[in-house]
C-alpha cells in the first residue's frame, strides 16, 4: 500500500470551529498535524496548549517562522475571516478559508479583488464531500439518471445547502433567479449543540423555502431554524434527472424504453450486531459498483468528521502540488451570493436575480 503524505496545516483562531480540526489531527496523526495555533492572548494560547498539545502565536508571523506549514486554516469571526485570508496571502502562504470567505456580497467582492488572482486560498466546504454525498455526485457525473435537472433539499442551510445543489447540477456562475419566503410555525426544539435542553414544549420555529432558477435547472431549498440538531425534522435530497431521480439513498432510472429500474445506495458499515471489525464506514456501493470509498477507512470517524478531514487532506495534497484545487475561492464565493439572494428574497418578498461576478471569470 502506497503510503499517503502527512498534511501539516496551522490555523488561526481558537473556537468553536477550530477545534474540530484540533480534534481531528489528534484522532488521524499519521494523516493530519498541527503546527501552531494563533490566539489573541496569551492566556488563550496556554489553555490551547494544555489541552491540546501544541504550539500558540500571537501572530500568524511568529505561527510560519517556527515551522512552515503547508497551508493555513483561518477559523475565526466571519467580519474577521477577510482580513487574516489577506495577510496571509500577502505572505505567499496557501489559505483554507472557513466558510463563508466573507460576510456580505460588498465583502466577497472586495476579498476577491484582492486575492482572487493569487490561486491561494481554497474555502473549507466539506458537504460535497460527505460520504453519502460524494457517492450520489459520482453516480450523477456517470449519468445514472441522465442530464440532472433539478435538486431538492432539506438538510443543511443557506451556503452549504447552495454547495449541493450546484455541486450536484453542475452549474457555474451565470446569474440565477431567486425566490424564498420564510413560514412560522410552532416545533417542539429539545436538541442543541448545548445537548437536551429537557424542554418539549413548541416554540414558533421559522422554515425558509426558495427556489432557485438557474434557466433550465432548478434549486429548491427548504430550511428549518436548529433543523442540524432537531431531531423531529428529517433530511431529505432528491436530484431529478432526464432518465430517473435519485431519492436519498434510493436510485430509480430507465435502462431500456420500457425497464424502469431500482436500485438502492448500500453502506458497508461495520460494528453492527454482531460484526467485530469495529464501528466504521468502509464503503458505498451501488449495483455491485463501490461509489465511495473511505479515505480514513479505520478512524470510525462520523460522516461530518470524514468530509471536515478529506477537505483538509485534499487541500494539504493541493498546497505540496500533488493533487487539484479541492474548493477554489470562486466557488464559495459564487455560493455564498446565492445564499445572501435568498436572504434578501425573504426580506423583501421579491424574487432577486444575481448578477455575474468577477469571480466568474
Amino acid at each position: 500500500m502506497t503510503a499517503v503524505a502527512q498534511t501539516r496545516f496551522g490555523l488561526v483562531g481558537s473556537g468553536w470551529r477550530s477545534l474540530f480540526f484540533l480534534r481531528l489531527a489528534r484522532l488521524l496523526p499519521d494523516r493530519l498535524r498541527v503546527t501552531g495555533v494563533v490566539t489573541r492572548t496569551g492566556q488563550r494560547g496556554d489553555e490551547v496548549t494544555a489541552e491540546w498539545g501544541v504550539p500558540t502565536f500571537r501572530s500568524t508571523a511568529d505561527l510560519l517562522a517556527h515551522e512552515r506549514p503547508d497551508f493555513v486554516i483561518v477559523s475565526v469571526p466571519w467580519a474577521v475571516t477577510p482580513e487574516a485570508t489577506r495577510e496571509l496571502v500577502t505572505a505567499g502562504v496557501p489559505v483554507l478559508a472557513e466558510t463563508p470567505p466573507a460576510p456580505d456580497l460588498d465583502g466577497l467582492r472586495s476579498l476577491w479583488s484582492d486575492v482572487g488572482a493569487s490561486g491561494l486560498v481554497q474555502v473549507a466546504e466539506q458537504y460535497l464531500l460527505m460520504p453519502g454525498h460524494a457517492a450520489r455526485l459520482e453516480l450523477v457525473r456517470a449519468g445514472v439518471i441522465g442530464e440532472p435537472t433539478s435538486v431538492q433539499i432539506s438538510s443543511t442551510h443557506l451556503y452549504h445547502a447552495v454547495s449541493l445543489i450546484r455541486g450536484l447540477l453542475g452549474v457555474g456562475y451565470d446569474p440565477a433567479e431567486v425566490s424564498a419566503r420564510a413560514f412560522v410555525a410552532p416545533l417542539a426544539d429539545p436538541l442543541s449543540p448545548d445537548g437536551w435542553s429537557g424542554d418539549d414544549a413548541p416554540r414558533q420555529l421559522s422554515t425558509t423555502l426558495a427556489t432557485i432558477d438557474f434557466g433550465g435547472r432548478m434549486g429548491l431549498y427548504d430550511f428549518t431554524d436548529n433543523q442540524w440538531w432537531n431531531p423531529l425534522r428529517a433530511r431529505r435530497l432528491t436530484i431529478r434527472g432526464s432518465l430517473g431521480e435519485i431519492v436519498d439513498d434510493q436510485v430509480v432510472r430507465l435502462v431500456d424504453p420500457t425497464t424502469p429500474v431500482e436500485s438502492p445506495l448500500v453502506r458497508r458499515q461495520t460494528g453492527v450486531d454482531l460484526n467485530l471489525e469495529g464501528r466504521d464506514l468502509k464503503h458505498i456501493s451501488f449495483d455491485g459498483r463501490v461509489v465511495y470509498r473511505n479515505p480514513f477507512v479505520g478512524s470510525g470517524l462520523s460522516d461530518d468528521d470524514l468530509a471536515v478531514a478529506d477537505i483538509v487532506a485534499r487541500t494539504g495534497a493541493w498546497a505540496r502540488e500533488e493533487a487539484a484545487a479541492p474548493y477554489p475561492l470562486a466557488e464559495a464565493c459564487q455560493d455564498h451570493l446565492l445564499s445572501l439572494a435568498i436572504e434578501e428574497s425573504v426580506r423583501t418578498g421579491r424574487p432577486v436575480v444575481t448578477a455575474e461576478e468577477a469571480w466568474a471569470g
